[in-house]
């Protein structure tokens, strides 16, 4: 299977870019072909421009699409799946990445009119959070990021569509951290070797 890694962190040193190395070492021994944009490492530029945002506003698909977009596009077009690496910021993506869906999601190729986009095998969204899965359940904060990413990004994007979130994984409790990123890194590993 041909996989496109959209991965998103501002630091090599964060357990966030350990869990994307163990994904990618797990789809390698697992014969899959991978292609990976580290939105940090290429500068991608998150911001909508004003005439991107009338493109999409008017769904005035005659205007050109930026070529960093495209390639974006392309990777997508020439994948079976998708996954997303990231960790959650006050619930959310980082900024970096909801700018890749609000460029990378445009109209004529994610939604209307007429809709290029293929529909993907799977969609995989690896979360990294500071705050146990317990804590997000109760707090009603893992349903939204699941209902956002899932229901409003993904959509009918792709056939099948997960979210994995690699919870307790903040300084405050290092004992504790240390535990799970063990676990949570050869699961990581897991879900790559079984993708």
């Amino acid at each position: 299977m041909q996989v496109f890694v959209v991965y998103c962190h501002p630091s090599k040193k964060s357990f966030t870019h350990d869990m994307k190395q163990e994904f990618l070492k797990g789809l390698n021994e697992a014969n899959h072909k991978f292609i990976v944009s580290d939105l940090y490492d290429m500068d991608f530029n998150e911001e909508m421009s004003e005439d991107e945002y009338e493109r999409e506003a008017y769904y005035s698909t005659e205007t050109p699409v930026a070529e960093d977009v495209m390639e974006e596009q392309r990777k997508i077009q020439q994948s079976d799946a998708i996954v997303f690496i990231y960790p959650v910021f006050w619930t959310e993506a980082p900024a970096k990445l909801v700018g890749w869906f609000d460029r990378v999601w445009t109209s004529g190729f994610a939604y209307n009119p007429n809709p290029k986009m293929k529909i993907l095998k799977k969609a995989l969204f690896m979360v990294s959070a500071g705050k146990t899965l317990e804590s997000l359940e109760e707090t009603g904060e893992s349903n939204a990021m699941r209902i956002v990413m899932l229901g409003d990004r993904i959509r009918n994007r792709a056939l099948e569509k997960e979210m994995i979130i690699f919870d307790g994984t903040t300084h405050w409790d290092e004992a504790q951290r240390k535990q799970r990123i063990a676990e949570h890194l050869l699961n990581a590993y897991k879900a790559g070797l079984n993708f």
